[in-house]
């Protein structure tokens, strides 16, 4: 089996942690971006362009044996605002992306018998509400679900899939989320372990499942405890906020 592993998305943020995690292990993983440092341009948006970035890998060092998908994009705002051209362009990344890539190393793989592992980035979002990210939680909850019937189907095959589901993340993906003070106090405060994710951290959670080797259509919820309650709302604060907590 090849040992080659591909990180799509690798060019910055966690992507660039699991690519210099894969270093540090002396593992080669080549990186699919269409930023920052990366060695085979592909735009996960463009199915021409993954079948392209495939067969050069291919090409290079045989097919990998090891997917990370973390290419992704965030996103904000009410539903009832929501157009169709950014509907789209969300669930274009973050859901039609990392399927056509999963599907084309799937085939590879299948191709030569081979057995492979996968995992793509989700979020707690798929699973936690938030009512001004209507749009990204859902192309995050439709991506936790194909990332199970992938395990599902693909399994036969000696092909696990699974996903790791970050909460909040110092990356380039907050975009104008404010670098300090008490938006970023309050995320922390609200997160089991008392800080924010770091890429590292999950980089230790996607070579963790990549390692698992009995493991498939597992979500592992990286993310220092954050999603154990709502990260927006607590019911705590909630009360705290109407002056009625610990009543009874």
């Amino acid at each position: 089996m090849s040992d080659t592993a591909v990180v799509v998305g690798g060019g910055s943020g966690i992507g660039a942690a699991v690519a210099l995690a894969y270093a540090q292990a002396g593992r080669n993983a080549l990186v699919w971006d269409i930023a920052g440092a990366h060695d085979i341009e592909c735009d996960v948006r463009d199915a021409e362009a993954i079948d392209k970035a495939l067969a050069e890998t291919i090409e290079r060092d045989g097919v990998p044996s090891e997917l990370t998908i973390t290419a992704g994009v965030g996103h904000s705002g009410l539903l009832l605002d929501e157009s169709v051209a950014e509907w789209d362009r969300v669930f274009a990344i973050n859901t039609r992306g990392p399927l056509l890539v999963m599907r084309a190393v799937a085939k590879a793989l299948i191709n030569e018998g081979k057995s492979g592992s996968i995992v793509v980035t989700s979020s707690v979002s798929a699973r936690l509400v938030d009512r001004a990210m209507g749009t990204y939680c859902a192309s995050k909850a439709a991506l936790s679900m194909l990332t199970q019937v992938a395990a599902c189907e693909w399994g036969p095959h000696r092909i696990r899939v699974n996903a790791v589901a970050p909460g909040v993340t110092e990356t380039p993906m907050l975009g104008r989320a404010p670098s300090g003070g008490e938006w970023f106090a309050a995320v922390a405060g609200r997160t089991a372990l008392g800080r924010l994710g770091r890429p590292d951290d999950l980089a230790q959670g996607v070579l963790a499942l990549h390692g698992l080797g009995w493991v498939t259509g597992q979500i592992l919820e990286c993310d220092g405890g954050l999603g154990l309650h709502s990260p927006i709302d607590a019911y705590g604060e909630s009360q705290k906020a109407a002056g009625t907590w610990g009543r009874r």
